[in-house]
C-alpha cells in the first residue's frame, strides 16, 4: 500500500505542472509533468508486480 500511496502523491505533486503548461502555456512546465508521467509508469509497474507476486504467494 505505501508505493500505491506514493504513487497518488506523485499525481498530486504534478497537478501543479499540468496546470501550467495547459493553462499558461509555460513549456518547462511540460518537460516536468513528462518525467513525472514516466516516473508515473515506472511507479505503476513496481506496484503490478508487487500485486502478482502477492498473488502468487496466495495461490
Amino acid at each position: 500500500m505505501k508505493k500505491f500511496n506514493e504513487l497518488k502523491e506523485l499525481v498530486t505533486a504534478l497537478e501543479v505542472d499540468a496546470d501550467k503548461f495547459y493553462n499558461k502555456a509555460n513549456s518547462a512546465a511540460g518537460t516536468r509533468v513528462r518525467k513525472g508521467m514516466q516516473d508515473l509508469k515506472n511507479l505503476a509497474q513496481v506496484i503490478r508486480l508487487e500485486i502478482q507476486e502477492t498473488k502468487n504467494k496466495e495461490d
